[in-house]
């Protein structure tokens, strides 16, 4: 994940997509369908020197990330249904 991220990273650097005020990181997260206030709240959470754990993939390849982030007892989980495919992201 961290590779598809970084290449968002870059393309939002590139094209200078900066949004409402967002990091290069809360801008690529945002390009990928994550919502406004969520980006805003991860980015919020890794500035407190929390950790950003993404996946993504089919419905049930996100219920079984789900259950696996859900064993190390992070602070959240969300699962961001708007993208194109389903998203599952713990902030621990």
């Amino acid at each position: 994940m961290l590779g598809t991220l970084a290449l968002i990273m870059i393309a939002a650097i590139e094209n200078a997509v900066i949004v409402g005020g967002l990091s290069a990181l809360g801008a690529a997260l945002y390009s990928i369908g994550i919502p406004k206030d969520s980006v805003i709240q991860y980015e919020t959470a890794l500035k407190t020197d929390s950790f950003l754990v993404m996946a993504h993939g089919s419905a049930a390849e996100i219920a079984r990330a789900k259950t696996i982030l859900g064993t190390v007892s992070p602070s959240r989980v969300d699962v961001h249904t708007q993208t194109a495919e389903p998203a599952v992201a713990a902030v621990g």
